[in-house]
C-alpha cells in the first residue's frame, strides 16, 4: 500500500498530528511519504492507495498553500479528465481529512468550512474518505494566547497534548485495519 501524509501548519500544532500519524504507520510496518505543503509542490495523488491530508484552520479555511495546491490539482485532474460526473468511486483509493483548530468564538464549527474544503477534491476524484478528524490546538503567537484560555473550548494551552496525539494514534491503527 503507498501511503501520503501531506499536511501544512505554520504553528507547530498540525505538524505534531503530521508527526503522530507517520510514527504510527511505521510502527505498523508500512512505508509512509510525508510532504509539509509549500509553494510549487508536485504531487501525483492518483499513485496513492492511502492519503493523510491535514492543515491548521486560518480563518475557517486551511492554510493557503493548502488552497493553492488544490486549486493547483483540481485544475490539472480536470484537464487530464480525471474528474468525471458523478464522481465514481476508484477501488482502494481512501483519504483521511484532518485538521487543528482553536475554534475561540464557535468551537468545532471554525473547522468544517476546512475539512469539507480539503475533502472535496479527493471526493471528486472518486477516493472514499474514511476519516474526517478535528483536534484541538492552542493559539500561537504570543499576541493570541488569550484566545487559549478564554475562548468557548475553555482552556487549550498546550494542545494537542498528549492524549490527544494517542487519540490519533489509536485512529491510524484502526484506518490500517480496514
Amino acid at each position: 500500500m503507498k501511503i501520503l501524509n501531506m499536511f501544512f501548519s505554520t504553528t507547530g500544532n498540525t505538524a505534531k498530528v503530521a508527526q503522530t500519524i507517520s510514527n504510527t504507520v511505521q510502527q505498523a510496518g508500512h512505508h509512509i511519504e510525508t510532504v509539509k505543503v509549500k509553494k510549487d509542490l508536485d504531487l501525483d495523488l492518483l499513485s496513492y492507495d492511502l492519503i493523510f491530508v491535514g492543515s491548521g484552520i486560518y480563518e475557517w479555511l486551511p492554510g493557503q498553500p493548502m488552497i493553492s495546491l488544490f486549486t493547483k490539482l483540481r485544475r490539472q485532474y480536470a484537464a487530464q479528465g480525471e474528474i468525471k460526473p458523478s464522481a465514481p468511486r476508484r477501488h482502494g483509493k481512501k483519504v483521511v481529512v484532518y485538521c487543528t483548530y482553536g475554534g475561540c468564538h464557535t468551537g468545532p464549527n471554525e473547522a468544517l468550512p476546512a475539512v469539507k474544503f480539503m475533502g472535496q477534491l479527493f471526493d471528486h476524484l472518486g477516493f472514499d474518505i474514511v476519516g474526517e478528524w478535528y483536534t484541538v490546538g492552542e493559539y500561537h503567537p504570543e499576541i493570541y494566547k488569550a484566545m487559549s484560555s478564554g475562548g468557548r473550548l475553555g482552556d487549550i494551552r498546550g494542545r494537542p497534548h498528549e492524549g490527544d496525539l494517542a487519540e490519533i494514534a489509536e485512529k491510524v491503527k484502526g484506518i490500517l485495519l480496514v
